[in-house]
């Protein structure tokens, strides 16, 4: 049964946050929230040759109380080229990267951004775009309280959630022979590594 669900704006999401995305017939990405520190707002896990690698996008204002359509992000170091560094070394020899390289690199090099909810919401579409994901999708014009929805996932898909590790079939990662398979990354890790098969992998996820 198709359920209405409600998330936050996040940076590359994790892969439960598009698995969710599939059993949604309607999606709210809530931009009214408050802005929640060491979450995946501003940052995604990716698979690097020592194990998970977490980038950040830096932020300007630290306050609890900030929106997080409001959140600016400090651009004082050049954040965006050290993040496409850490991706095109994680992933250069991965199956898909080249082929969709030049579809991601723009949003770190030629595009510049001042808010992290442009930030997030251009990566998203594109992403989706890439998955060949429809889905209709809303974005708040206030804050919503739980009890709207169906499903809540502000809270529950985040970093700190351990039980987000959860029993996914694995699939061939570029350094698993390394340290093992990695659960719940970053959805580029499955973009870049199974292709146009990411969509029948999300669908596998529980």
């Amino acid at each position: 049964m198709k359920i209405n669900s409600v998330f936050s704006s996040c940076y590359l999401p994790p892969i439960y946050y598009y698995a969710q995305l599939l059993k949604a017939e309607q999606v709210v990405i809530d931009v009214n929230e408050f802005f929640v520190k060491q979450t995946f707002r501003n940052r995604c896990s990716i698979f690097g040759a020592n194990g998970r690698l977490d980038l950040i996008v830096p932020i300007e204002n630290r306050s609890s109380k900030i929106l997080m359509k409001n959140m600016r992000i400090s651009n004082v170091e050049n954040w965006q080229k050290n993040h496409w560094k850490s991706i095109e070394s994680a992933y250069r020899k991965s199956p898909f990267f080249e082929y969709y390289e030049q579809d991601l690199h723009a949003f770190y090099s030629t595009k510049k951004y001042d808010k992290l909810i442009d930030f997030n919401t251009d990566l998203f579409f594109k992403v989706n775009q890439l998955l060949n994901l429809k889905i209709e999708l809303i974005f708040s014009e206030s804050y919503f309280v739980s009890t709207t929805f169906d499903l809540d996932y502000r809270t529950e898909i985040s970093p700190k959630n351990k039980q987000l590790d959860f029993n996914q079939k694995p699939y061939i990662q570029v350094f698993s022979d390394k340290v093992g398979f990695q659960p719940n990354l970053s959805i580029i890790d499955l973009l870049f590594n199974e292709g146009p098969n990411a969509m029948n992998c999300l669908k596998n996820v529980i």
